[in-house]
């Protein structure tokens, strides 16, 4: 029998939250850790529709990237969005493992997903943050090479990898050769971007001074959307539960998606 818990020290192991931002509100969110877990649902966010999926196929377990209590959090009714999807939760006997930052900044989470899935080589790290307990470096965004090409070329190829609905660029003067990425809101690192010799930067929710600002610094700069450039590491998430718990059924959520669309 595989518990919340044993799930929970898991994952700890692969991406121990004492390495989170302050800000941020990693860790075990929802439920008992003493309940039995046969099936484990896998998605970005938590949301009133995954859980409605994840009780439809009997997980008792939601693993997801993005905190389901964030901000502060005053009360539990229905009256709320954060809510009703706690109601819900809890109504349904399911748990929740939320890692967020953590899995930002560790070897083989987010920023490695994303950098592997647009076809960089030779990676590292684009800021290192530290080392954790067992001595492995840690850090958010990598740095990476690809064919040189032009920026459009690149661009398109992104979109179609990362499945995303659209994308907004810049272009600052230079072919792709050496690209950085940040999973999620990392425009503020564009210094670090630079100060890798990088021509290209990958990240999302990019504000429009930012753009103004890669322009006249001549770097390349793509936003590719939070949910693409992040979901990436479901299915990371996926297979490292199933390889530490063969026995448990785990599976990704069919329901969530990018929430954006372009006209």
């Amino acid at each position: 029998m595989t518990t919340v818990a044993e799930v929970f020290a898991f994952l700890q192991e692969k991406a121990p939250f004492e390495l989170q931002e302050g800000f941020d509100n990693s860790g075990f969110l929802v439920g008992r850790e003493d309940t039995s877990v046969s099936k484990i649902l896998v998605a970005l966010d938590i949301t009133e529709q995954v859980v409605q999926e994840a009780s439809e196929h009997g997980a008792q377990l939601i693993v997801a990237h993005h905190p389901v209590i964030f901000g502060g959090t005053m009360s539990v009714t229905d009256q709320t969005v954060t809510g009703r999807v706690l109601l819900s939760l809890v109504e349904n006997g399911i748990a929740a493992i939320c890692a967020h930052t953590n899995l930002d900044a560790v070897e083989g989470g987010v920023n490695d997903a994303l950098a592997l899935r647009l076809g960089l080589t030779d990676i590292g790290q684009l800021k290192q943050s530290g080392v954790d307990k067992q001595g492995r470096p840690y850090g958010i965004g990598r740095v990476g090479i690809v064919p040189e090409q032009p920026l459009y070329d690149f661009a398109m190829a992104v979109k179609r990898l990362l499945g995303a609905n659209g994308i907004r660029l810049v272009d600052g003067g230079k072919p792709v050769r050496m690209v950085a990425v940040g999973g999620g809101a990392c425009g503020d690192m564009m210094s670090d971007a630079l100060a890798q010799d990088c021509d290209t930067f990958v990240t999302s929710d990019v504000k429009y001074h930012q753009f103004l600002e890669a322009r006249a610094l001549g770097l390349n700069l793509v936003d590719a959307g939070h949910y693409p450039t992040e979901n990436v590491v479901c299915t990371v998430l996926r297979d490292w539960l199933t390889k530490r718990f063969p026995q448990v059924s785990t599976t990704i959520s069919q329901r969530h998606a990018e929430i954006f669309s372009y006209l």
